[in-house]
């Protein structure tokens, strides 16, 4: 029986490809190569560390008479090695490759068997894109300026006109120069990769981590199938009702344009309202303060069109694939350093909530596109759809979705690490924290809709904003002010919240304290009493969690009293310095340990045979047949990691025959 060699001692083949497809990529990887006319243009391989050679797709004939027989035999050394379990491949990016492989050679291509220097680059705190994780590391050969150009030339079809001969579809032959342009540009890219490996290769992944990484990949491709007929009955729908009320405001306003913000406050100030700006806030507090009728309807109907519901579904029925099916909705590692997911296409991560009752029959009214009777029954159309987007994923005939998801999972995991008693009493007693909360703030009994109940909502509001060190300004962004609190009350509330739970604030001290001494001695580990552990190596400070996976702060220093590093700004994009605090560190901290829960109970599920179709922050979607007993799911789901010895975890569920919030 033939053994494999070690993960480590495989020889790597590091690839990148250029393709041709009519499909836009903005609609996904997976729509992109499932059109007829997909096809790879070039391959750029290289073994381990050695040259860069480029496989010519479109103009190489390997039998004709120029062609090269020592190239052709190592060709095929790269098609054996792309399925062979003894050779690791190496991608940025690499499901892209991954799916184009297995189409081009009709096999699959187990994620297993791969490395991806773009999940390496942000497990390092860098940016995930080639371009930008190359100038973050500063390499000396970055990737081809002008390769968007060259993209735009060949891999898109081109608009027919008389100059280039009515053509579809440039090829080499009509711009040699740019084609071997494009074949260096896709060279460098295998360089940029080697380059990006050899820096950071040695960073330590834990086996459960690639598991995940690899699952991860699976429930990507396995998809989830959408209500194509909803979908698209919501856009007329929404476009109908439109047409209507614009045509009302144009009769009311006489605006040629009357969805124009300078149209619409130009003719408000001829009505004697002057408004900085016509947002959702300015427009209902204006509602509410005018008398006249017709500027009030004005303003309602600015409300009604001024709410956007249909872009999910657009970018449903965009991506959804011959099946129906989206794939590629989660992005592994994507939202910042603490290793959390993304949303890709649909923005799943992002869905309204739906507070609809009857929420099947009005689908159906939806999917009739009976507006009238939608009119009828509710005073907001737009925000009906809204609620409705996530009844758009359904489960596929003789199918049910089994959604579980975890209670106050951060709030758990926080009072764990910091070892705040009274908190883990809560949960073990099943109570309320919020509740329990303002209990232990206010010296009173709290209950529910009951004793002293009116200050659960400043428990719940105080859990929201201070478990990391938020003060009275993340109070209001939790709406603490439109509850009628002063600035006062709010920093009264503050104040309660840390004194009624002391370890938390501890814990932010802590945690900035081992930080900043691991800056201060390079080399030496500083532990928390939880077990997290902080240490500067060359590159960066490294946060080792419990679960053994590492959060990476690049390039991470003193500065002028303070502790800052490089990173990528999540608004502009830009790499820059950033200067984190303790209670930001902790915030890291306990969403990243919460997503490594949700990650390996995602493992147990799978390794029981359920096959996961999508997870939304604490949330997993499961696609089962109708029979499927829910209870083996969340008994999954509570189970703690045998790293976290003593957290209690609970998982409660729902059977759903489309997605829904329960």
């Amino acid at each position: 029986m033939r053994t494999m060699t070690s993960w480590a001692e495989r020889p790597r083949l590091f690839v990148d490809i250029e393709t041709y497809s009519s499909e836009d990529i903005k609609a996904g990887a997976f729509k992109y190569m499932e059109a007829p006319d997909f096809n790879i243009l070039l391959v750029a391989y290289a073994w381990n560390d050695g040259p860069v050679r480029v496989i010519d797709m479109l103009t190489a004939d390997p039998y004709g008479p120029d062609f090269d027989e020592e190239a052709y035999l190592e060709w095929q050394d790269v098609w054996a090695g792309l399925v062979s379990p003894d050779v690791v491949k190496v991608a940025h990016n690499s499901a892209f490759e991954r799916g184009a492989f297995a189409r081009e050679l009709g096999k699959d291509m187990p994620p297993e068997e791969w490395e991806d220097t773009m999940i390496l680059a942000a497990m390092n705190g860098l940016p995930m894109s080639l371009d930008d994780a190359g100038a973050a590391l500063q390499l000396r050969d970055q990737k081809i300026k002008e390769g968007t150009l060259l993209i735009n030339y060949f891999c898109k079809p081109c608009k027919p006109t008389i100059a280039n001969g009515g053509r579809t579809r440039n090829l080499p032959k009509h711009a040699p120069d740019k084609w071997e342009r494009f074949a260096e540009y896709c060279r460098r890219d295998v360089e940029v990769c080697q380059a990006i490996y050899q820096k950071l290769h040695r960073f330590p992944v834990p086996d459960w981590e690639r598991k995940v990484w690899a699952l991860d990949a699976r429930i990507n491709e396995r998809g989830v199938l959408v209500d194509q007929e909803l979908a698209e009955a919501a856009i007329a729908v929404d476009e109908a009702f439109r047409e209507e009320h614009t045509a009302e405001l144009r009769q009311l306003t006489n605006l040629d344009n009357p969805n124009s913000v300078a149209q619409l406050k130009e003719w408000l100030e001829g009505v004697g309202i002057f408004a900085d700006s016509l947002n959702k806030a300015t427009v209902a507090d204006l509602r509410s303060s005018v008398p006249d009728p017709t500027t009030r309807r004005v303003l309602e109907l600015r409300q009604l069109l001024g709410k956007t519901s249909t872009k999910k579904y657009e970018a449903m029925t965009t991506t959804a694939g011959k099946d129906h099916r989206v794939r590629g909705l989660l992005q592994y590692y994507g939202a910042g350093r603490t290793g959390r997911w993304a949303g890709r296409l649909v923005q799943v991560q992002n869905l309204p909530q739906n507070h609809l009752d009857d929420i099947g029959l009005v689908r159906e009214l939806v999917r009739a596109r009976d507006l009238e009777t939608l009119e009828m029954l509710f005073d907001n159309v737009p925000d009906v759809l809204s609620q409705l987007i996530r009844t758009a994923f359904v489960a596929k005939p003789g199918h049910t979705f089994l959604v579980s998801d975890y209670a106050a999972i951060e709030a758990r995991v926080i009072a764990y690490l910091a070892g705040e008693k009274w908190r883990m009493d809560v949960f073990a007693q099943g109570g309320d924290i919020y509740c329990s909360s303002a209990s232990q703030m206010f010296k009173v009994p709290v209950v529910k809709h009951g004793e002293n109940g009116h200050l659960r909502q400043k428990g719940k509001i105080a859990e929201l904003a201070c478990g990391y060190g938020g003060g009275a300004g993340a109070l209001k962004a939790f709406g603490a002010d439109k509850m009628g609190l002063t600035e006062d009350e709010m920093q009264q509330i503050v104040t309660q919240w840390r004194q009624a739970s002391p370890t938390i604030p501890r814990f932010w001290r802590d945690t900035e304290n081992a930080a900043r001494r691991a800056l201060e001695n390079p080399g030496r580990t500083f532990t928390l009493p939880c077990g997290v552990k902080y240490q500067r190596d060359a590159d960066a400070l490294r946060c080792r969690l419990p679960s053994g996976r590492v959060l990476s702060y690049w390039d991470a220093r003193i500065d002028d009293g303070s502790i800052v590093f490089m990173g990528q700004n999540q608004t502009t994009r830009k790499w820059e310095k950033t200067d984190p605090w303790g209670g930001k560190l902790v915030e890291n901290i306990v969403q990243a340990t919460s997503r490594d829960i949700l990650a390996e109970a995602m493992l147990r599920l799978h390794k029981a045979g359920y096959k996961i179709v999508m997870h939304v922050h604490d949330e997993v979607v499961i696609e089962a047949p109708a029979d499927t007993s829910l209870e083996d799911i969340s008994k999954i789901m509570g189970q703690a990691p045998t790293w976290a010895d003593g957290l209690l975890l609970r998982a409660d569920g729902y059977v759903c025959d489309f997605y829904k919030k329960d």
